[in-house]
């Protein structure tokens, strides 16, 4: 066997090693860089490669999809003084890989300690209240600063987040107290309003009631002054009736007026709750003739001309409720 038959064996076999050492492959998320002689030539994207075997070597492998960095707990104080423990979460994502593999020596380093110091940075130039009540605020200014400084590193950074701010405890309890007293503030705040908004409306009711009673009773009043006028021009108009037929030679007119009169008289004495007997000191002779000009007048009315026949005296007195008189 020859030399030859030896030689075509080895140089197959360092064909296929030349091959196998000049292709690469990149997974999915991923880049490499390639260095030619120590210097950066060019970058591999996901997928099959192939470069220059024993000249050209794969420098840095670089995850390109977003990452997530924990920000431990630090101390921070704030601008008045508080001394609180802050911890947090940052995002980023790689979007240039040659930049990032040669503008920055420990990436992930870089991040961390760019991070906590715009942390320290930021929060310390606020008081300790605005940290609590915004924290929206405080992640949009974190971002935008740690962004703007790592943008040379070929890194973007998604988002910044503060996840816990522990003050001492101490100053816990202190503001639990404040907050107790500002919520006791408000509730009498609160019931020296309602307190004061129904006396308020108490009183409007009143008014209104009083004025609505006040209204009542003057048009009571005014009604009731009518009813009087109205009953003074009948009282009126009658007595000027009866003057009328008296000057015209009627005496039954005028025997009727007086009747009338003497009979309400009578019946308002009769119609007293405390009045049981009545004693009449005059003559009943009076009220019969009286009653008998009435019946007269009656006659005439109804077209009886005949002429009333006299009533005889009768003397004695009245005895109410016996129905008759005593002689």
């Amino acid at each position: 066997m020859s030399g030859f038959d030896f030689t075509i064996p080895v140089l197959v076999i360092l064909v296929l090693v030349v091959l196998f050492a000049g292709v690469k492959t990149v997974p999915q998320g991923y880049n490499y860089t390639v260095e030619r002689f120590g210097r950066y030539t060019r970058t591999l994207a996901p997928g099959l490669n192939l470069i220059v075997p024993f000249f050209d070597r794969i420098g840095a492998k670089l995850n390109m999809m977003e990452q997530v960095l924990d920000v431990p707990t630090q101390e921070v104080i704030t601008k008045d003084n508080a001394n609180i423990a802050v911890d947090g979460i940052a995002f980023y994502q790689i979007l240039n890989a040659p930049q990032a593999a040669y503008q920055v020596s420990g990436l992930q380093n870089a991040i961390l300690n760019l991070t906590m110091t715009n942390i320290r940075t930021v929060m310390g130039s606020m008081v300790l209240d605005e940290l609590l009540s915004n924290r929206d605020a405080i992640n949009d200014r974190l971002l935008r600063v740690v962004d703007e400084a790592a943008h040379s590193w070929g890194i973007k950074m998604t988002r910044v987040e503060i996840k816990d701010i522990n003050p001492p405890k101490d100053l816990l309890d202190s503001m639990a107290r404040q907050m107790k007293a500002e919520r006791d503030k408000r509730a009498v705040v609160l019931e020296a309003e309602g307190t004061r908004a129904a006396q308020i409306l108490r009183a409007e009711g009143l008014k209104q009631s009083q004025i609505l009673e006040a209204e009542g009773r003057r048009e009571a009043a005014f009604r009731e002054a009518e009813a009087r006028e109205r009953l003074a021009e009948a009282e009126a108009k009658a007595t000027e009736i009866v003057s009328a037929a008296i000057a015209g030679g009627n005496v039954q007119a005028l025997n009727y007026f007086v009747a009338q009169k003497y009979t309400e008289a009578f019946g308002k004495f009769a119609g007293s709750p405390n009045q049981k007997i009545i004693f009449m000191p005059m003559e009943a002779s009076s009220l019969v003739s009286t009653l008998g000009g009435i019946g007269a007048l009656a006659r005439d009315v109804f077209g009886d001309g005949a002429p009333s026949p006299s009533t005889p005296p009768v003397r004695g007195r009245t005895v109410p409720g016996t129905g008759g008189t005593n002689s």
